[in-house]
């Protein structure tokens, strides 16, 4: 039998990829939440590996913004500070504007198929994520498809601008995914309209439209994010009424010790 080809032959994992694989996923899934000590000895014995490929990976997550490796070389998921939080949307919406109007005016016949291409697959990836609950899928779709408007407005500097906040935006993605998803009438029309709005105004090469259809969209993802913020935040803080200890007023025990109520 004659041998497989370089070409067609599977490319082996390393352990370094396999490893950043699924970290990455924990972290965007926050499974592994913001702050959480990453230890490259615990994770070596975990993934039964020496501690280079580990050290890789984390390397990478970092590289990514999704670890940060403090100055006395201890690592940890980045924390999401939610202070900052209006800043980041501030600027995740002026670079959306100024990208998609740029794409708008520059755009290629190639780039409006690899944005199409893009669309049709964050679609795809919704409808997934509706019918499994796992959003990380629809994350890197929604990831592409920014991405494919940046590169088509050909400005590089902006380009890696954008990029920066689409990578620190993932986590607040999952986020908003969960909240949107606790919402019955949760469709793939709901989810990608706004994409439509603004590749349709791409296709027109109408550069106002295009800015304002990418300045609602950030409102629209602001707007919700903000509103799971204020729903969820002390969501998951238990709570033992009866462990909870009350101390009668004055009043109360006057009329318990009349009565012959044990105090």
């Amino acid at each position: 039998m004659a041998k497989a080809s370089a070409e067609t032959q599977p490319v082996k994992e390393t352990g370094a990829v396999r490893v950043y694989g699924i970290l990455r996923d924990e972290i965007l899934r926050m499974q592994l939440a913001p702050g959480t000590p990453l230890d490259e000895i615990g994770l070596a014995e975990r993934f039964e590996l020496s501690r280079s490929p580990i050290r890789e990976a984390l390397l990478r997550l970092s590289a990514d913004g999704l670890v940060e490796i403090l100055p006395n070389r201890s690592t940890v998921v980045t924390p999401m500070d939610f202070r900052r939080i209006p800043d980041f949307l501030d600027a995740l919406d002026l670079l959306q504007r100024v990208t998609t109007r740029l794409a708008a005016v520059h755009r290629s016949n190639a780039d409006l198929v690899a944005i199409r291409d893009a669309q049709k697959g964050y679609e795809k990836a919704i409808a997934a994520s509706i019918k499994t609950g796992d959003s990380l899928g629809m994350i890197d779709k929604n990831y592409d498809f920014h991405l494919a408007i940046a590169r088509a407005g050909r400005n590089v500097y902006f380009t890696d601008l954008y990029r920066r906040l689409l990578d620190e935006g993932r986590r607040m993605l999952h986020l908003h995914f969960e909240y949107e998803a606790m919402a019955d009438e949760l469709t793939v029309g709901k989810m990608a309209g706004p994409h439509s709005d603004i590749v349709d105004a791409i296709v027109a090469r109408d550069a106002d439209r295009a800015e304002e259809a990418a300045h609602q969209h950030a409102m629209q993802f602001r707007g919700r994010f903000m509103q799971f913020l204020n729903r969820n935040l002390t969501a998951n803080v238990p709570l033992n009424i009866q462990s909870i200890a009350v101390e009668p007023t004055a009043s109360e025990s006057s009329e318990k010790a009349r009565i012959g109520v044990p105090g």
